[in-house]
This record gives structure tokens, sequence and C-alpha cells, in this order.
């Protein structure tokens, strides 16, 4: 495969691999919650975990695809996210069980999204690399979004346990996409294996990778919790809440594509730094709004919270690209390691911190727990635009 037909594929087998990925917060409300008697932040944390699991793994399986075929990698990464998947459908049967099988489900994705775009950037054109990026990372959202979709409607209807053994088939395609590239093989490398030192060194790329570690917090955080939120809204207004949690956290998934493509493009307009800022001040202002809102009109949390689903995506094509942009050739791998540990590590802690959030200030039947929870993501991405100013200072200090 190449061209065209190696990027569609890529996005068909990304969209696979990620069925799996949000069913346990999809599902935690109606079903793990009350049948493990979990509190909010137990819940966050396990919903974590898995951004953990690829936080801990990401840094040597990024890392060696300057070494080896990135799709060898993404091959056996695929295979082990699909295999934790159904684990989970079979043996988990509480907070401990679940925590450690769903932190091997994250290891196993931690082998195939970045080892994917090593794979995908490896064989393509440079002229090619930012848009084939920006499509790639943006049907993330697409498969986020029919998870959601997907696994509440199986959990519904069939039990949780099928939630997650059938959604474990779905990386399936991107075994397929593996198998049919054609074989590179990376330029030889002398550094070792998990030296970040040249990653650190290279300040453009430390603000796009500290940038997305910003982006991160909040859209995980948001994923982790938009089911719960709008279960609240829909209760607080006798269940005609105009839509249920299941399509709203569908149809704010399936809204990051767009938004995603329309940022880069925004990016290559009128330039990186320019726009990711301005998306990440209006995401922290929508943030806070919806938080401060949180027991006003329905329909007025509706419009925010789909203007949320556009901002908080918004961004993500364009830190990426940036990053993929900024590294240098020979530390692409171990650079795009470094954008995904700081991504996911502050994944990991978003769940949890909003969980706490949350059990502080009255849980998730009260208006000032989403206060606190949707204040907790506004401070979080409002680092984002500190970080892109620091690299920019930095740069010009060094000439």
């Amino acid at each position: 495969m190449q061209g065209r037909t190696l990027v569609i594929w890529m996005c068909l087998g990304q969209v696979g691999n990620l069925l799996p990925h949000v069913v346990v917060p999809a599902v935690m409300v109606g079903h793990l919650i009350p049948l493990w008697d979990l509190s909010n932040a137990q819940a966050g944390f396990m919903a974590s975990i898995y951004a953990a699991g690829y936080m801990a793994a990401v840094p040597v399986l990024s890392s060696l695809t300057d070494r080896l075929d990135a799709r060898r990698i993404l091959f056996f990464g695929s295979l082990a996210s699909a295999g934790a998947t159904m684990a989970f459908a079979l043996f988990a049967d509480g907070l401990i069980s679940a925590c450690v099988i769903w932190c091997l489900a994250g290891v196993g994705f931690a082998g195939a999204y970045m080892p994917g775009l090593k794979a995908l950037t490896d064989r393509l054109d440079q002229q090619d690399a930012s848009r084939s990026v920006t499509l790639y990372t943006s049907s993330f959202s697409i498969g986020v979004g029919l998870s959601f979709l997907i696994s509440q409607l199986l959990a519904d209807s069939l039990g949780w346990r099928w939630a997650f053994a059938l959604t474990a088939l779905g990386p399936i395609l991107m075994l397929v996409s593996a198998i049919r590239m054609k074989p590179v093989n990376p330029p030889p490398s002398n550094g070792k294996l998990l030296n970040f030192r040249p990653v650190l060194r290279n300040r453009p790329a430390m603000g796009y990778i500290l940038g997305y570690g910003a982006h991160c917090f909040e859209l995980y955080g948001m994923r982790t919790w938009i089911v719960a939120f709008w279960t609240f809204v829909a209760a607080r207004h006798g269940g005609s809440a105009l839509l249920d949690p299941m399509m709203i956290s569908f149809l704010i998934s399936l809204l990051a594509m767009p938004a995603s493509i329309l940022g880069n493009e925004l990016s290559i307009r009128f330039g990186r730094h320019r726009a990711i800022t301005a998306i990440q001040l209006l995401s922290a202002a929508v943030a806070l709004s919806i938080g401060a809102l949180a027991g006003g009109s329905a329909v007025l949390l509706l419009g925010l919270v789909l203007v949320y689903a556009i901002t908080v995506p918004a961004d993500s094509g364009a830190l990426t690209s940036g990053m993929a942009a900024s590294a240098e050739p020979q530390f692409r791998g171990v650079t795009m390691a470094m954008h995904s540990t700081v991504g996911f590590g502050l994944s990991a802690l978003a769940g949890w911190l909003v969980g706490l959030a949350l059990d502080a200030a009255g849980g998730m039947n009260a208006q000032t727990g989403w206060l606190a929870a949707f204040t907790v993501l506004a401070a979080g991405v409002l680092c984002g635009p500190f970080a892109l100013w620091w690299s920019r200072r930095a740069g010009q200090s060094a000439r």
C-alpha cells in the first residue's frame, strides 16, 4: 500500500483499534460503579489506568521504531490490545482485577497508536505528511465515538461483558493494515534506546509536546466523565434533556474529527502557535461556562457542550503535526515516544483528579461538583499556551 490507499487503511485500522478505547468510561456509570460499589475517585482511577499503562510502555515501544520497522510493533500492539479487552470481558470481577487488565490494554495500545503514526510517516513524502497525520489523528475521534456508542448499546442490550468482548474484535482491522504494508527499515540509529536528551534539547518540539499534554488532560478528563455529566443534566430535567448520555458521548466524539482537521487548517493559515493558543484559551472559557451553568437550562448546556466538543480536539492535529515537523529525522521515534508519554501521563491524571474534585465538592449529583470538575479541566488546558510561549521564548533566547 502507498499514498491515499495507505492513509485510508491506516485510518480504518485506527478506528478498529479504538473500538475498545473508552468502554470503561462508557459503561461505568450504569454498570460498573453500582455493581462494584465504587466511589467517583475509584471509578476515575479505573478509567485512567488505561492511560497509565500506555504511558509506562510507550517510551520503549515508540523508541523501538527508530530501530525496527514500526509495522511489526503495530501488529503485536494491536493484537495485545484485543487480547486484554477480551480478558476484561472474561475475568474482571472488581476494582483490582479491572485495573490490572485495563492497564494491560493500555500497554497494548501503546504499541499501536504512535507506532502506527511512525509506520505511516515512514511511508509518506514530506509534503503529504501534515494533512495525512491530521487525518490519522482525527480518525481517533471516530473510533472513540463508535466506542462510546457501540459499547453502551451492547452493555444495555446484552450486558457489560459483551461490550468488552465484541469491541475486542475491532483491532483486527489494524492487523490487516499492518500485514498489507510494504516493509520499510529505519535508518541506522547510534543513540541509546531511551535517550530523551536530544528531544529535551529540541525546544520547538517540546513546546508542542507539553501543549499536547495539556490537550490530553482536558480531552481524557472530559471523555471519562461526559456520560456521568449528561446523566446529571438529564436527571435534573426529568429525563427530558433533549439527548440521552449515549448520544451526547457519540456526538462529542464524532465532532472531533472535523474539529481537528479545521484546527490544523487554521494553523497552516495563521501559524501553529497562534492557532493552538487561541483554541486552548477558548476551550478553557467554555469549560468554565459549562461548570458555572451546570444546574441551568438543558438547551444552553447542550449548545455549550457541542461547542466544547469542537474546541477540545481542535488543537490535536496541529500539535501532533507540529511535533512531527519539529522532530529531528533520526530521533523521530523517540520524539513521538516523548509526545505520547507526556500526553497519556497527563491523561492518566485527568480522570482521577476530576473524580477527586467531584467527591470533594458534593458528588455527581451536585452542581458544585460539576463546577469543580470543569474548573480542573480548564486549569489543565490553560497550561498549553504557557508551554508554547516558553518554547518560543527559549528559541529566541538561543538565537
